[in-house]
């Protein structure tokens, strides 16, 4: 895929869907800011992969949530490069429960760590790339973000709240030539849904039309897409990666 810029920050890359969308990025051309909070060895791990492989990243850890850290970061990168030309919004957290027995604490930690993260990351980004009037931003939502899911009623809430806000982001960042697109997610075989029991996997499989999870490169190929030059007429959208699960 072709890149008019030079570098992107993904955080949440040490691991799963991250990791695969860092990797990926790397073989495309792109240097790599692999961001980690406390997975710090996994991510020197993915590192090493990409250098081994002839690409280009750097590691760089802080929490997602802590708005200082988060503005930091893009100012060290920036330092570095001279420019933030893409950033994919990935790190995130569950805490699963029925919504009758979910506290307000197991609430609102999800909705700080998926949906404040985000948007500290799509504003300070944007603030960074209105300087060269260039950029791109991926956030990865999820498909229970647009169903809803029982025992997710933060998770949902969190990732639904994702997708609306990238819709203003991407009206606001337009006139400055940056584009925002959210991807969904369905069911994708990373160390989460592979901890799953046969029998519920099957469940799953079942409401499915192509028959199967999917693969963490089928995420990141969709957000190479979202964040290249094959997509520059593209902003405010909604990619659905989940087999068919959601039409």
């Amino acid at each position: 895929m072709k890149f008019s810029g030079i570098n992107v920050l993904v955080t949440g890359a040490s691991r799963g869907i991250g990791a695969e969308v860092a990797k990926g990025l790397a073989n495309m051309g792109l240097k790599v800011w692999i961001n980690y909070r406390s997975g710090e060895s996994e991510a020197k791990i993915i590192k090493d992969e990409i250098i081994s492989n002839g690409g280009n990243a750097e590691i760089i850890g802080f929490d997602v949530t802590d708005e200082k850290a988060f503005g930091g970061a893009i100012k060290e990168i920036v330092s570095t490069d001279g420019e933030l030309s893409y950033l994919v919004n990935n790190a995130g957290i569950t805490r699963d429960k029925l919504a009758i027995r979910m506290k307000e604490d197991d609430f609102m930690a999800v909705i700080e760590a998926n949906l404040k993260s985000s948007f500290i990351g799509c504003r300070d980004a944007l603030k960074v790339m209105s300087k060269k009037r260039f950029g791109s931003v991926v956030n990865i939502a999820s498909i229970v973000g647009q169903t809803g899911n029982i025992g997710q009623t933060n998770y949902s809430a969190s990732k639904g709240g994702t997708i609306a806000m990238t819709k203003s982001f991407a009206q606001e960042g337009a006139i400055r030539g940056i584009r925002f697109n959210t991807i969904t997610p369905g069911f994708i075989a990373t160390d989460m849904t592979n901890g799953l029991k046969d029998e519920i996997k099957d469940g799953f499989t079942s409401r499915i039309p192509l028959g199967r999870f999917g693969n963490p490169s089928e995420i990141a190929d969709g957000v190479a897409f979202l964040l290249s030059d094959h997509s520059s007429y593209i902003t405010g959208e909604t990619l659905k990666i989940n087999g068919g699960m959601l039409m």
